[in-house]
């Protein structure tokens, strides 16, 4: 449960206050007994980066790479047929 303080004794424990807060607990700050703020912990984010260039050496691009594919050359003049639309 989430235990309020004022706002004046917030600011004057607000360090306690954010160690509190860090560990998990919620603190409401009121204004006049009425809730105007929580302060929660941030959750920590475990996206990692990668560096630049990590992968450098390990990829090969062929000159070819964008030929067409042999086993297609022989409809590379047909006409394109549109997709049918499922909606109708």
């Amino acid at each position: 449960m989430a235990e309020t303080f004022n706002i004046h004794d917030a600011k004057t424990h607000f360090s306690r206050l954010v160690e509190r807060a860090s560990k998990g607990e919620r603190i409401t700050i009121a204004r006049d007994g009425v809730p105007v703020a929580m302060l929660v912990a941030l959750e920590v984010e475990t996206k990692l980066r990668r560096p630049i260039g990590m992968d450098r050496g390990k990829i090969v691009i062929h000159d070819d790479f964008d030929d067409p594919l042999p086993e297609l050359e022989d409809h590379a003049d047909d006409p394109i047929e549109p997709a049918l639309d499922p909606s109708s």
